[in-house]
């Protein structure tokens, strides 16, 4: 079941055709072309795959990235001694991770 909103934890858990196999998938979803908010902690990033989709509303687009992309890609910014990780569009706009459902696979295989 899907969560609502910032609910903490993965958003999604996909299983293969059998049922024997599954993967976690965290989204998240932007009314524009944003830097995606991934908190204080790189930590807390979690799950096999996020999907960050862009443009919600009008012409959505979607980012298929993994968990040591967001990672090896996330700006750590710093105001007033708290530090935060963000992911700037520029990282995760790009052509490798566009529509990238092969990432994913089929369902009857883990990619």
């Amino acid at each position: 079941m899907p969560t609502a909103r910032n609910a903490r934890g993965i958003d999604i858990i996909a299983y293969n055709k059998e049922g024997t196999d599954f993967i976690g998938v965290q989204v998240k979803a932007l009314s524009k072309r944003n830097p995606v908010p991934l908190g204080n902690s790189l930590e807390k990033v979690m799950g096999d795959f996020w999907l960050i989709v862009n443009n919600v509303a009008k012409e959505p687009n979607v980012f298929v990235l993994l968990p040591e992309e967001i990672k090896s890609l996330a700006h750590c910014g710093e105001k007033e001694g708290r530090v935060s990780y963000w992911l700037q569009p520029t990282s995760y706009d790009q052509p490798q991770f566009k529509e990238a459902w092969h990432r994913i696979g089929l369902g009857h295989e883990i990619a």
